[in-house]
């Protein structure tokens, strides 16, 4: 195997902690001194301007058109940048933010049922296991009214209530009632929306797309992000495009998983290579697992499929009592039957946070109370909410997910509970950036689920959808031209500056190297091995053990990767295979340091479940002495890893002990 500077070295030392990883120096968030309340005020009034005249000077580059990117590209648009964007996709709605089913948080507090922006930032916080911004959480809260009521104004179809309100519902983690939605289908209307306000700006002469476009690389020069190298994925042939700052907006990283709730094309490799040049990657393994996805009936599905969170409002989570009762769930009397969420977690029962839900279901497949042919599942049934308020109702609030579950399966949720399993699903982890959104690389910014910040080691339900809003429509168009303020007069790095033509030979190298391999097994047989290492290493639970194992597993199968992978056709054409394998060498790179930061971190906390560190009745223990931490990694080119650490306080929301019950 032939190195490169951004194609890990092959590893050599052994498998311990010390060996695996050392200590970097601290990081700073650049977050406002004084209360966290007040921080995104004080910030606003901090941030340098650049008059309309001017703006005409600068371009940006956006990557990713879902929630963030597009809002980005639009109100950079709006306010007079020139913006270049780039997508894989055949068209910017096509983003995989029109995955999110469910609803949009806002501290809007319509219902009287208590709710505030102070409980909306208590809750985010808790839900996140305290290990992420306190004060993000306050911004998330404070946009999250104007993102509702712009999306509102620009067209987004929200579900109405009888005298006009915007209607909501509950989801996970919360007592109130703060989700505002579209029946099913909020993402997508919400994308639709966001894609019609990029296309306006299109129109005007202020935004260029570049549809069928992938990242393969980053152009730096004077220690700043400068530019992009992007492949046709039509015509294989590589561009590089430059402006005065670039935003990542590509989305998480779930796919390592192979089995996820994603889009098959959702990947990490725009993330990765900007870590390959120095960004730092905050808490990759804090990944969570959506409690209520279709379960894999087949080891050769290609992904698992997600039913919205919101159905939790109205059925009811349930497995037989006794191990290995195979009757129909018909035939099983409710004294016979174990509503173990509102056993164990009364005061939240069925809407108990993703994390504690999802280690739940997995407790009772392992004990032996799994349901369906593979035993890997439990039920969530409708039939207590069918009596009461009718099927008519619920067609009206979960009209397209019930026909997405009655599609997949042939069963009809009405009449036989669904069966839902935990999935790989949405990455709390990402790029680190400062409280402005930079990453540690000066004019590289990052949106969306490809960042981090908000949510923690758990992200709440329907605040997916708002981070990204909130990233894209509020935060980076002012943060943006406060950077861009200092360069006025700079032009844009020429197209034959000596960095554009060495980020365009690294990706040739990159290529010709993966297709020089000339092996027997494709790119799919390394993602599937790889999912089933993670799945059992660095999933629901971990373990120091299973983590070591991990890693070593991943080694081997990198290793293996690069001197048994098989692409079909070359780089000048349209080629998938050549894609994949792209993606899958990132997601081996990627998948190391997601079991390092696992093992590294010596304490349970949210979705990052260590087995040796429980409670006597099961619950996760934090080590608030040792760990309130943000963990931000650096990969040197021999593979070795930097844990640098930014230290996190809470002064709204003291420190305690997630209680659910």
């Amino acid at each position: 195997m032939t190195t490169t500077p951004h194609m890990l070295a092959p590893p050599t030392s052994p498998l311990t902690l010390d060996s695996l990883r050392s200590l970097g120096d601290p990081l700073s968030g650049n977050i406002p001194d004084g209360d966290p309340a007040t921080a995104w005020a004080r910030r606003q009034l901090d941030h340098a301007l650049v008059s309309p005249p001017n703006r005409k000077q600068f371009t940006v580059l956006v990557v990713g058109t879902g929630l963030a990117g597009s809002a980005c590209a639009a109100a950079l648009g709006e306010l007079g940048f020139r913006v270049e964007v780039f997508t894989f996709h055949d068209s910017p709605r096509r983003a995989h933010s029109v995955a999110a089913q469910g609803g949009i948080n806002a501290a809007r507090a319509r219902k009287v049922d208590g709710d505030s922006l102070e409980r909306f930032v208590r809750d985010t916080v808790k839900g996140g296991d305290f290990r992420g911004r306190e004060a993000e959480g306050f911004r998330l809260g404070e946009e999250s009214v104007r993102v509702v009521d712009h999306l509102d104004a620009i067209g987004a179809p929200f579900a109405r209530e009888y005298g006009g309100q915007l209607a909501t519902r509950s989801f996970g983690g919360v007592q109130v009632s703060r989700t505002y939605y579209t029946r099913g289908q909020t993402g997508q209307q919400l994308q639709v929306a966001a894609s019609q306000a990029l296309h306006r700006q299109v129109a005007a002469g202020n935004v260029v797309v570049h549809t069928r476009r992938e990242m393969l690389d980053l152009v730096i020069a004077d220690g700043r992000a400068q530019g992009v190298v992007t492949r046709d994925l039509v015509t294989g042939e590589l561009a590089a495009t430059t402006g005065h700052a670039v935003v990542l907006a590509t989305g998480g990283y779930g796919t390592v998983y192979h089995h996820s709730t994603l889009a098959l094309n959702s990947n990490a490799t725009a993330m990765w290579r900007a870590h390959r040049h120095g960004a730092l990657v905050a808490s990759p393994s804090f990944v969570q697992f959506h409690p209520t996805a279709l379960p894999v009936d087949s080891p050769w599905q290609s992904k698992t499929t997600l039913m919205s969170e919101s159905l939790r409002n109205d059925a009811r989570i349930w497995v037989p009592a006794e191990a290995g009762d195979d009757r129909d769930p018909a035939a099983v009397p409710d004294a016979e039957r174990d509503y173990y969420l509102e056993r164990k977690y009364p005061a939240y029962g069925n809407l108990a946070p993703r994390d504690v839900s999802s280690r739940a279901a997995l407790e009772q497949i392992d004990s032996g109370h799994g349901v369906g042919p593979q035993h890997n599942s439990v039920y969530l049934d409708f039939r207590d909410a069918v009596a009461t308020i009718g099927r008519k109702v619920l067609e009206e609030r979960y009209g397209n997910i019930f026909d997405t579950y009655r599609n997949a399966t042939g069963d009809d949720p009405l009449d036989t509970p669904m069966r839902i399993a935990p999935a790989a699903h949405f990455v709390m982890g990402g790029l680190w950036a400062d409280y402005d959104l930079m990453t540690s690389i000066p004019g590289l910014f990052v949106g969306g689920e490809a960042g981090w910040g908000y949510h923690g080691a758990n992200r709440l339900g329907a605040n997916s959808l708002l981070s990204a809003s909130v990233d894209g429509w509020f935060t980076l168009p002012r943060s943006i031209p406060s950077y861009l303020a200092p360069l006025l007069g700079s032009e844009r790095l020429s197209p034959d500056d000596p960095a554009v033509t060495t980020a365009l030979g690294r990706v040739r190298t990159r290529t010709d190297a993966l297709l020089a391999v000339n092996g027997t097994a494709s790119a799919s047989h390394f993602h599937r091995e790889l999912g089933e290492i993670l799945y059992r290493g660095c999933g629901v639970s971990r373990s120091a053990a299973g983590l070591t194992t991990a890693i070593g597993e991943i080694r081997a199968l990198r290793a293996q990767f690069w001197q048994d992978l098989r692409i079909v056709g070359d780089g000048n054409e349209l080629n998938q295979e050549l894609e994949h394998a792209g993606r899958v060498a990132d997601f081996l790179e990627l998948a190391e340091l997601m079991c390092v930061d696992a093992l590294d971190r010596d304490e349970s906390c949210g979705a990052h479940f260590r087995v040796e560190h429980q409670s006597a009745t099961g619950e996760a223990v934090r080590d608030d002495e040792h760990w309130a931490f943000a963990s931000a990694w650096e990969t040197r080119d021999d593979g070795h890893h930097i844990r640098h650490a930014e230290p996190l306080t809470y002064t709204a929301v003291p420190l305690q002990t997630r209680d659910y019950r």
